[in-house]
């Protein structure tokens, strides 16, 4: 059984993300400054400052750059005496966990959905109990998943059902290696197995007409947005509600479709232990982290319209969320190790669909 969550609508913020958004669709690195106590970490360049690197999905650059300031003069007022750079570095979010999984000196890994935490788990990067070393799960922030569309809303979409009718054009993040697209396509199949009373065979058949109908399956949340924005390709493109919402604020010709039914997307961090504790950089890597947790981060979470884990501050937030019902995918699907065998593994159930969609539309 699915959990349903009421949310308020998001007031746009547009001039001040505006300012901090950068449509580009390839990762770069972030660098912040600040200073630390050297009694509190070891030292990790030859200027003697710590250096994190926090790897993360593409959407989530511009939080991130924000926090990284924020936290910096955070670490500066606690450790007067010591130094501290923090890097960022962006992409599809699996692309991005299995950078790390061969070799890719994270840190911090901040990730949209949960297997990607558990591949670094598995590896022996990060520990087995990463749930439980930060709270709620180790899950900030959230989001979900909403439709993007022009302005006028020229298609007269309303909810997932209109996105599989013929005609409509739709651009998505890749769902075999982004967390956006997976979530895209398993909200689609959870609306789906609602609207058909949990008949596979239905629900099948729609998520089918649905992928049919997909003009552009690109290589992260933030490609697709410069493809459907920039590019003006597509007539719909599925996303998380903090991307959307950022979107509209810059571009101001696009609207927001919130639909009936629709998945929470989590946001779960966790410190990767095998680069920290060989750089000496524990300590700051879990400061970095628990820090999302302070009224001040979660507060900036809510200017990018990420739904925080605090309920005071987002009960002050309110009305910033829209109305929805929503559920979480390990409420319907299973754990992530479920799903990703189940949905997303090579001959998998997407796999399946996409095929017999291709062809159809052959």
């Amino acid at each position: 059984m699915s959990k349903l969550h009421s949310l308020k609508k998001y007031a746009l913020i547009g001039a001040t993300i505006s300012a901090a958004l950068s449509l580009t669709a390839c990762s770069k690195n972030e660098p912040a400054a600040s200073n630390e106590s050297a009694s509190t970490a070891s030292t990790t360049s030859d200027s003697g400052a710590i250096e994190l690197l926090n790897v993360s999905y593409d959407v989530s650059r511009d939080f991130y750059k924000e926090y990284n300031e924020i936290f910096k003069k955070y670490y500066v007022g606690k450790y007067p005496d010591a130094k501290i750079d923090i890097k960022q570095s962006h992409g599809g979010s699996s692309k991005q966990a299995l950078s790390v999984k061969n070799g890719l000196q994270a840190d911090v890994a901040t990730m949209n959905q949960g297997s990607d935490i558990e591949l670094l788990a598995d590896a022996k990067l990060v520990d087995s109990n990463w749930r439980q070393s930060f709270p709620n799960n180790a899950i900030p922030f959230t989001s979900t998943i909403v439709f993007l569309v022009r302005e006028g809303n020229p298609k007269g979409v309303k909810d997932w059902n209109d996105l599989a009718k013929q005609g409509t054009e739709i651009v998505i993040a890749n769902p075999k290696t982004t967390g956006n697209g997976r979530y895209a396509f398993l909200g689609a199949y959870g609306y789906g197995l609602q609207t058909f009373k949990q008949d596979e065979t239905q629900t099948k058949a729609f998520a089918k007409q649905l992928l049919g109908n997909v003009k552009v399956f690109e290589n992260g949340g933030r490609a697709a947005t410069t493809t459907f924005a920039q590019r003006g390709i597509g007539d719909v493109l599925i996303t998380f509600e903090n991307e959307a919402n950022v979107i509209k604020g810059k571009f101001g010709n696009v609207e927001i479709v919130y639909p009936s039914y629709t998945i929470n997307a989590e946001n779960p961090v966790a410190v990767v232990k095998a680069t920290t504790d060989s750089k000496g950089t524990t300590e700051a890597a879990t400061e970095y982290l628990n820090y999302l947790y302070s009224d001040e981060a979660q507060q900036l979470a809510t200017k990018f319209f990420l739904r925080p884990s605090n309920a005071d501050i987002l009960a002050q937030n309110q009305d910033k969320f829209p109305a929805m019902t929503t559920f979480f995918p390990n409420d319907v699907f299973g754990d992530w190790a479920s799903i990703m065998s189940t949905y997303f593994s090579d001959g998998g159930i997407y796999d399946q669909l996409a095929v017999e969609a291709q062809k159809q539309n052959k």
